[in-house]
């Protein structure tokens, strides 16, 4: 038998691990490679929101496979109104142009030029110098054209295409988060490979608990823009989703690009920005849980022929919690967002954007439920009398970039936030000899937060020969400080048979901690990205991060310092095969600063990540779709294990997370959209000072995960969105004694837009599957019950 031949071969890998996806996205490659001038006449069913013009037009070429040419000046700062209908492009454009005195022409060829009426007219044929609007690339910051992202940021710090990081990588542009509903960050991500969210079941506090192939990112692997925003204890940073226009996960060890973190990787949350171009919506929700929100974002150019623009995106959220108290009160959920940015861009090669932030977020504190034997029990053990979390989030900063010729550029990113946290809590104590006498105890948090951020880096385009090198040198600096102080009381039993709530509470006065905290890092780096011809990309680069740690402790009157160093790398080797295969391996390492001291009170030594990873990427040209597969080994070492005999910390630990990540996002049809995921994970304890845990599986994981979410869209501006996620069996301990079966669930959505409105309902847990997502210690924690939301925006 005669062999295939390599791109055979590749096909046939990739069908057989994405069985009959291709063949849906097969016709339409071919549909696409039509030449424009035989398309330019024919009827399509289009499809185009209001928005703005630039982008319009780019979506018009994009469904027609029709050129569309435009001067960015000719089109900046105007808006297009939505068309939708059986129509030509000829038609097509003169809805879009109507009232803007603007024109299209038609080549010969097909293609079509906008120009200004009165050019039009004194032209005599003359067409003055145009830009391609309908294949201008994507800002890898910038909004994202349904559901696939051509480039990015953040797995490099710099303009690079998806296709050639030599990562795992997922991006969630603003589209699918609207389409699928998502109200928070984990919503935006849980149909994504590699990630499990709400281990915890839902947190009405804000808390996002998300793991990365089986390791926890709540405390340092929150990034937003770029920029670290680590936990100080219980104080975390919340993110208004309505605030970003990506949410992008990076999948495995990254400390080399970010710094510390723990080895499963980082969530980069990216915010909208100013575009310079006109952006107006107003959005209404009303949903389950007496969910009422109002939000709003701006933006446009300050003025004309200027060189300023604004941005400025509002919330205002008023919810209850799925809980409630057995004697009917609800726990209530507000939170006020606001969020102004302006950029001054005086010239295509210089940007300042200058932003601030504020959000205020008030709930209850009271997600505990009694659990006796692993089963939960509907009976609150906290009182809403008296717990309640109050946080106040601030953050002022800039983005700046400049050419400093023409081959090198200089960007620096800098944050400044502080977190005001004042938490309240009743914790169930123990349950009495009758079997109906809890015991509980009071417990308060001041735990405020300063965090300063910055990252400056230069970098170079230089080419010899047919080597071309992208270079990047820079540093960066975080500055954290904070203070904790945390009393304890006594608390009112409660009768677990005939609970009463309501009761008064005493402020508690016993001191728990008392201390302030000033953690300082710094990082140098280097990264070459060299692109050997138009097929090979190299990736390699290093980092040295020194980090330094002060705690006063006022209780103990101690002072306690400690350093730690690291060097952290990555090496990655992409083949550019063509017709939009691109097959990569890499070797990453991470490194995670431990608190503590072991038995003879040496400070433990940071926590090591190395990753082997090695997997296909193939984004078809001419579409907007993406399909990867990943497989990986990923070692973590140094990790922080206790004696069960003497209760001593013994840093021997090691951990091994190996599996297999399949992702299938984008088009594969006009109107119709995919996101799809398939994981497989292998995750051992491979040493431990406590024996029994070895060879277990770490609480928390899934071996197994996978979801699929469809979005059709008609002609008529009608839509339907269904989707499907399974969550694998978790162990509840880290003994594997018990354990909480797989789950499947079922999201639902139904959209319709016509002009400038767009009015959506989207069901999550659509059969209201009541499940537990763990019950980790003893302590059950329920998953998400069913939940709608209706949706109603309008553009002006």
């Amino acid at each position: 038998m005669r062999p295939l031949p390599r791109q055979h071969l590749l096909n046939a890998a990739l069908a057989a691990a994405f069985g009959s996806v291709l063949t849906v996205w097969a016709p339409l490659a071919s549909a696409q490679a039509q030449a424009s001038g035989q398309a330019a006449a024919q009827v399509f069913d289009v499809k185009v929101p209001s928005q703005a013009l630039g982008a319009a037009l780019n979506e018009l070429s994009r469904q027609t496979s029709v050129q569309v040419f435009a001067a960015g000046e000719v089109v900046a700062g105007k808006n297009s109104r939505a068309v939708q209908g059986k129509l030509t492009v000829d038609q097509a454009l003169g809805q879009m142009l109507a009232g803007t005195s603007l024109e299209a022409t038609r080549a010969a060829n097909g293609s079509f030029t906008i120009r200004r009426t009165a050019d039009l007219a004194s032209s005599q044929g003359t067409l003055p110098a145009v830009q391609v609007v309908a294949n201008a690339d994507e800002s890898p910051t910038g909004p994202v054209t349904g559901y696939v992202a051509r480039r990015s940021s953040t797995a490099t710090k710099t303009d690079t295409p998806v296709l050639e990081v030599p990562q795992s990588i997922s991006i969630i542009g603003r589209n699918e988060m609207e389409a699928r509903g998502a109200q928070d960050v984990m919503e935006a991500i849980r149909y994504t490979p590699g990630v499990t969210t709400n281990t915890y079941g839902p947190d009405n506090r804000g808390w996002e608990y998300i793991l990365l192939r089986g390791f926890s990112t709540s405390a340092n692997g929150v990034y937003r823009d770029g920029l670290a925003q680590p936990a100080f204890g219980p104080t975390y940073y919340l993110s208004e989703p309505y605030g970003l226009e990506r949410v992008e996960v990076l999948r495995g060890p990254s400390s080399m690009v970010f710094g510390q973190g723990d080895a499963g990787g980082i969530v980069n949350r990216v915010s909208k920005e100013p575009t310079g171009e006109k952006s107006r919506e107003i959005e209404l929700q009303y949903g389950s849980y007496q969910r009422k929100q109002l939000a709003f974002d701006l933006g446009d150019k300050i003025g004309n022929n200027t060189d300023l623009s604004y941005r400025l995106v509002g919330v205002s959220l008023d919810s209850n919690d799925q809980d409630r108290y057995p004697d009917g009160h609800k726990l209530n959920h507000t939170r006020t967002y606001i969020a102004p940015s302006v950029r001054w861009q005086p010239n295509a090669t210089t940007s300042l954007t200058v932003f601030a932030e504020y959000l205020k977020n008030n709930t209850s504190e009271d997600p505990y439920y009694l659990t006796q034997d692993y089963v939960l029990y509907p009976v609150k053990v906290g009182d809403y009398s008296f717990g309640q979390l109050k946080q106040k989030q601030a953050a002022i900063g800039y983005r700046f970039e400049t050419a400093l010729n023409d081959t090198w550029t200089l960007r620096q990113n800098f944050r400044y936030s502080r977190i005001d946290l004042n938490r309240r809590a009743v914790w169930a104590g123990s349950l009495g000899d009758d079997q109906r006498t809890l015991s509980r105890v009071a417990r308060s948090w001041n735990d405020p937060v300063n965090l300063a951020t910055l990252d400056t880096n230069v970098q170079g385009k230089l080419q010899y020969g047919s080597v071309q090198h992208t270079v990047l040198l820079g540093f960066d600096y975080t500055d954290q400080n904070g203070k904790q102080r945390r009393f304890r009381g006594a608390a009112p039993d409660l009768d677990v048979l005939a609970p009463v709530y309501g009761q008064a509470v005493a402020t508690p006065t016993i001191p728990v901690t008392d201390l302030s905290q000033s953690t300082r890092q710094i990082g140098i780096y280097a990264q070459d990205q060299i692109k050997f011809g138009d097929k090979w990309v190299f990736t390699v680069g290093g980092r040295q991060d020194q980090v330094r740690q002060s705690t006063s402790n006022y209780l103990s009157e101690t002072f306690t310092r400690k350093s730690d160093s690291a060097f952290s790398g990555r090496a990655g080797l992409s083949y550019l095969l063509g017709n939009g295969w691109a097959p990569y391996m890499s070797y990453t390492t991470s490194f995670l600063p431990n608190s503590g001291v072991d038995a003879n009170n040496q400070p433990f030594d940071p926590s090591r990540g190395k990753q082997v990873e090695v997997g296909v990427k193939f984004q078809p040209e001419g579409t907007r779709t993406l399909f990867t597969a990943a497989a990986f080994d990923l070692r973590k070492t140094n990790v922080v294990t206790y004696d069960p005999a003497t209760s001593e910390g013994r840093q021997i630990g090691k951990q091994r997370s190996r599996g297999i990540e399949l992702e299938a996002k984008g088009e594969l049809a006009p109107g119709l959209n995919i996101a799809a995921a398939y994981t497989w994970l292998d995750m051992k304890v491979l040493a431990s000072a406590d024996p029994d845990e070895i060879g277990k599986i770490p609480p928390l994981v899934p071996k197994q995960s996978a979801s699929v979410w469809l979005d059709y869209t008609l002609g008529n501006g009608l839509g339907f969105g269904g989707g499907v996620r399974y969550i694998g069996k978790r162990q509840n301990d880290e003994y594997n004694t018990t354990f909480e079966r797989g789950v499947t669930l079922v999201d639902a959505a139904v959209h319709y837009e016509t002009g400038p409105w767009r009015f959506a309902l989207n069901v999550s847990n659509l059969a209201n599957k009541k499940y537990n997502s763990i019950c980790y210690h003893g302590e059950c924690y329920q998953g998400t019950l069913r939940a709608a939301t209706l949706t109603a925006r309008y553009k002006f």
